[in-house]
Formats: C-alpha cells, sequence, structure tokens
C-alpha cells in the first residue's frame, strides 16, 4: 500500500510542473509574468507536507525500502525547497526582462528541484540514478538559456557532455556492485559487501567504489575533476550559476552521503583514503586559483571548489568508530546548510551589482560601498562568513569539520584539519580582497559614474533580490549565534545509527 502522505511534496512539484506547462500554453505573452507566482506558490505548498510529516516524527518506508522519508531526509528537502525559492526570486527579474521563455524556465526549475527530493529519500541505487539525471537534465538546458550568448551555450554543452561522462562512470561502477552483491538496496548491499570481505572479490569491490566516486566527484566538482565548473558557472545565467553552485552540489553530497554512510559504511578502509586526498587536493587547489581570479563569477566558482573540500573533509573519519561516523555525518550536514546561505547569499549581491555595472570584473567592486553601501555590507557579510569569522554561520560550518576531525585524534585526521586551517587562512586573504576593494579602493574609471548616481543601497535592487539578500543576511548573522542549524542536522545522525 503506498503511503501517499510521505509522496506528497513530490507529488506536488510534479502538479506544478504539469501545471506551469498548461498555464503557459493559454496565457498571453504580456500575463506570463504569473507564471513566476504560481512557481513560488508551488514550491511553498509543497513545503507543508514536509512540515506535518516532520510533527509526525515517523519514518517511513516505500518501495520494500527503497525509497525512505525519515528525519533527515525531511530537513534537506526543506532546504532544497528554500534554495528553490530564493533562486526564483534571483531570476523573476531576468527571466521577465529578457526574451527568455518563461514557463519552461520554472517548469525546468521545479523538475530539477524534484529530483534533489528524489535524491534526499534514494536508499536504492536505480532510485538514486534516476533521481541523479532527474534534477541533471534540466540543467544542460537551464545552463543554455541565454540563448543568444555563444558563451552560455559553450557552457551548457560542457556540462552536458561532462555530465554524461560522469553519470557514464558512475553507472558502470554501480553495475559491478550489482554484480558483487546481487543487489541495489543500500541496505543490503552492505551486508553483502560485509560478507566478501577479504575475499576474492574483494580487488572488484574496490574498483566498483572507486569508480562511483569519481562519477559523484564530477557532480561536486572535486579536483581533479572539477574543470567544469568555473566555464559553466560563468556562461550560465548567473541566477541558474547559483542555483548549480548550492542545490545541485548540495544534491550530490546528499547521494555521496547515503551511499559512503550506508550502502559502504563497511568498507571505509577503501574510500576513506581516497577522501582525505580528494578533500586535501580540492580546497587546495581550489584557493590557490581562486587568488588570481579577475572575474567575480570565477572567482566564486573556484571558491565553491574549495568548500567542497571542506564537506569533504569529514568523510575521511567516517567509520573509525560510531562516534567518529555521527561527528562526521553533523559536520558535513551543517556545512551543507550554512554553504548554501552564503553561497546564495554571494551571487545575489554578484547579480544586483551586475544588474547595474554590466560588468563581471572584480574592478567593478572598487568603491562599492560609495555607490551601492548597503549591497557592500550586505557582500562583506557572506564573504566574512565564507572565510569562517564568528559570529557569522560560516565559523559554525569550519568549527564542526574541525571538531569531526579532532574527535577522531588519529594522526592523519589531525593533518588533515591542519590542511583546513591553512586553508582557511589562503581563503581570507582573497575574501577580504573584495572588501577591501568595496571600502578601501577608488572606483575603476568606467565605474566611476555610478558613485554620482546612487542615492541608497537597496533602492536601485528589484524588490524580489532584494527580499532574497535581506532574508539571506539575517540567516547568516542568526545562524552563527544560535544552535538552530546544530539542531536541524544532528537528525542527521539518524542515518548513522
Amino acid at each position: 500500500m503506498i503511503d501517499w502522505h510521505a509522496l506528497a511534496p513530490e507529488i506536488i512539484l510534479a502538479a506544478l510542473m504539469m501545471l506551469l506547462l498548461l498555464v503557459d500554453l493559454v496565457l498571453p505573452s504580456r500575463s506570463k509574468w504569473t507564471l513566476a507566482g504560481i512557481a513560488a506558490f508551488g514550491l511553498l505548498l509543497s513545503a507543508v507536507p514536509l512540515l506535518t510529516l516532520g510533527a509526525s516524527g515517523e519514518a517511513r518506508s516505500l518501495f520494500g525500502g527503497s525509497y525512505v522519508v525519515d528525519p533527515f531526509a525531511l530537513v534537506l528537502k526543506g532546504f532544497f525547497v528554500l534554495t528553490g525559492y530564493v533562486v526564483l526570486f534571483l531570476s523573476v527579474n531576468m527571466i521577465e526582462e529578457g526574451a527568455f521563455y518563461r514557463g519552461e524556465f520554472y517548469f525546468l526549475l521545479v523538475a530539477s528541484i524534484v529530483g534533489m527530493f528524489l535524491v534526499s529519500s534514494a536508499r536504492d541505487l536505480v532510485v538514486l540514478l534516476i533521481a541523479f539525471e532527474l534534477f541533471s537534465a534540466p540543467g544542460y538546458m537551464l545552463a543554455t538559456w541565454n540563448k543568444r550568448s555563444l558563451r552560455s551555450n559553450e557552457a551548457g554543452m560542457k556540462y552536458f557532455l561532462l555530465g554524461v561522462l560522469s553519470t557514464a562512470i558512475m553507472l558502470y561502477g554501480m553495475s559491478l556492485v550489482f554484480g558483487i552483491t546481487a543487489s541495489t538496496k543500500f541496505t543490503e548491499i552492505a551486508f553483502a559487501l560485509a560478507r566478501q570481505s577479504g575475499g576474492v572479490a574483494e580487488p572488484m569491490v574496490a574498483l566498483s567504489i572507486v569508480l562511483i566516486l569519481v562519477g559523484f566527484s564530477f557532480k561536486v566538482s572535486a579536483v581533479p575533476f572539477h574543470f567544469w565548473a568555473p566555464d559553466v558557472y560563468e556562461g550560465a545565467p548567473l541566477p541558474i550559476t547559483a542555483f548549480f553552485s548550492v542545490s545541485v552540489k548540495a544534491a550530490g553530497f546528499v547521494g555521496l552521503i547515503m551511499l559512503m554512510y550506508v550502502g559502504f559504511a563497511g568498507n571505509g578502509a577503501i574510500w576513506r583514503p581516497m577522501m582525505w586526498v580528494l578533500s586535501a587536493l580540492t580546497m587546495t587547489v581550489g584557493n590557490l586559483i581562486a587568488l588570481r581570479q579577475t572575474n567575480i563569477v570565477r572567482f566564486l566558482a573556484y571558491s565553491s571548489i574549495a568548500q567542497s573540500g571542506y564537506i569533504l573533509a569529514p568523510f575521511a573519519v567516517v567509520g573509525e568508530s560510531p562516534a567518529a561516523t555521527a561527528n562526521a555525518l553533523q559536520a558535513a550536514v551543517i556545512y551543507l546548510l550554512v554553504y548554501g546561505v552564503m553561497n546564495l547569499g554571494a551571487f545575489g549581491v554578484v547579480i544586483a551589482v551586475a544588474r547595474r555595472t554590466k560588468s563581471g570584473s572584480l574592478d567593478s567592486y572598487k568603491g562599492l560601498y560609495k555607490s551601492m553601501p548597503v549591497l557592500a555590507v550586505m557582500m562583506t557579510l557572506f564573504m566574512a562568513s565564507l572565510t569562517g569569522i564568528p559570529p557569522l554561520a560560516g565559523w559554525l560550518g569550519k568549527f564542526q569539520v574541525f571538531k569531526a576531525l579532532a574527535a577522531q585524534g588519529s594522526t592523519w585526521s589531525w593533518v588533515l584539519a591542519g590542511v583546513v586551517a591553512v586553508n582557511s587562512v589562503i581563503a581570507a586573504f582573497y575574501y577580504m580582497s573584495v572588501v577591501r576593494r568595496m571600502f578601501f579602493d577608488e572606483p575603476a574609471p568606467e565605474f566611476a559614474h555610478l558613485e554620482a548616481e546612487s542615492t541608497s543601497g537597496l533602492a536601485l535592487v528589484p524588490p524580489p533580490i532584494a527580499v532574497a539578500l535581506s532574508a539571506l543576511s539575517i540567516l547568516v548573522i542568526v545562524g552563527g549565534i544560535t544552535p538552530v542549524l546544530t539542531y536541524f542536522s544532528e537528525v542527521a545522525t539518524l542515518v548513522a545509527r
């Protein structure tokens, strides 16, 4: 018997997709602005069953355990609803002002969020693969949404080709796992692999895990599989770039969490060293290349790569002990939540500034405090939070990562903690360089006229973007001084048990 309550959020979003297409067919062009309101209302409506399911406190298993709705899944689905809602706010003016297909845009955005919902509840390789394709395929088209831009078309093509390649590699690894275990369910895979430990199939198990990790590394832009991200981020429309950098990356990490913490929990000796190397390489390469960037979008792209390294760090101590696993899982979830708020905020400011300067150059931020003071203060909050400066939300994420690594107490965990610390210092240099430009540098000659035209901060920003930035700024401040993020992340320990 199907539990319709458990599936209600997905059903609402699926119905919203169909409604958007049907309304788009019958509405005249002058009335299609209402599609944004329909999409926003539908996203909020999908949050209602999430709240009722959370209030029940009951974990629900569907389709023979292949699809599970538990507190872990509900928290992450709520995160995807909120990030999707913010992206909708950031993109509505771009879509309405440009020559874009509006109904299809909102349809694809909602379709991608449905795929992220499925990833959160997937406890089966087949469900996970379908979910990945559902949130990835719309992204290929969204990356090329600025159809008159060669750079946007190039971004979509690169994203498509490398996305398909990563999926093929991951699928091959999954097929090997199925051949070894004769199952696609995570719990049954874990039990079957435990019996294979030390047997003749051990090399094949290692190969399958390596291939799956390579596929996931493309999705989360981990070094050395990161090379698509800067070009795609720069070429895609800015709101879509924000969506890729937060929601799509978070969905990749959610799938990785479920596979590593459940399906391959007993094979940590194989994948923990890989996670250690991936984490150290990703944060170091991302930070060092970010130092050399002159374009704000590429700057944030490499920053986003480095942030992936911090999220990967707790994976290196998973499975050493039950306590280490619980700490690592909590740290990863907290950092995902914090990262989403910080990065969406930073991209929101970039969108607001680019609307006025028509430039993505870091030089356009020189003297920003004089022309758009409120935006400069908001950008300072987001940059300081990404650095990890207390009492902003970013420090909580880094603290949890350090806590997870230190709690393990092994030599390699302390070394990785040192790598995180050194990279945090490197990151502080380039994040604060943006702040220096905004407050202490004189505007570049080509942007000097903006100071004379300005009278206030958010007055020049469209209301939807202003509302989104205000809410994200409050979350960055409140998230670091209250236990709310820690409270929500504690549900993740249920998975570790």
